[in-house]
């Protein structure tokens, strides 16, 4: 019986795999990407894109700032944020519109930005998660055969859950709650560079 297992599974990953490699081979172009928009703050990222059609691409990626900064304050996130692109002329060349996903946690605190709600982060850090999603519009230049630049933006919906704690530097909680945000989900400015 457990041979018999291994063999059925063995018959599921030969099969997996030979469809995954039909599906690479249909692949025409792999890009790797990074939003110049997203290292402004100091976030390192990366994204792989994939034709999937002549007029469809899936991008996967994301970005992880661990890094410590003066006066206690703190930017530490991660960000996964996957989308699906229908490309108007030809994949990677001119307008796209995109379905986009994103998921992370974030620590965030003693920053004075004085816009909109993100003037809360000036007193105050808050610790917690978000997913959601939305549309995207975007554009890609050709500069050569192998760069090219992008821009995109997104608006869509996350649900964001946080506690709060009332000072940059302190550990005791002060409130929690979740906020339902509606804006901008997604930015890009970014550099493109095709592997084939």
């Amino acid at each position: 019986m457990n041979c018999h297992f291994k063999f059925k599974g063995l018959k599921l990953f030969f099969l997996l795999a030979a469809c995954t490699s039909s599906f690479l081979l249909h692949a025409q172009e792999v890009a790797i990407k990074t939003n110049l928009a997203y290292w402004a703050t100091t976030t390192p990222n990366l994204q792989l894109e994939l034709a999937l059609t002549d007029r469809t691409t899936l991008e996967l990626g994301g970005g992880i700032n661990v890094f410590s900064f003066s006066d206690n304050k703190t930017l530490k996130h991660w960000l996964i944020e996957p989308e699906y692109r229908w490309w108007l002329c030809e994949t990677f060349n001119g307008h796209f519109i995109g379905l986009h996903a994103l998921g992370g946690q974030f620590n965030v605190g003693g920053w004075d930005i004085p816009i909109g709600r993100l003037d809360v982060f000036k007193d105050s850090r808050y610790e917690g998660y978000l997913y959601g999603g939305g549309l995207s519009y975007g554009y890609q230049w050709i500069l050569s055969n192998r760069l090219n630049f992008e821009l995109n933006v997104g608006v869509g919906y996350a649900r964001i859950h946080y506690d709060k704690y009332p000072c940059k530097d302190c550990g005791t909680k002060s409130d929690e709650g979740n906020y339902n945000y509606w804006g901008i989900t997604r930015l890009g400015l970014s550099l493109v560079y095709f592997l084939k």
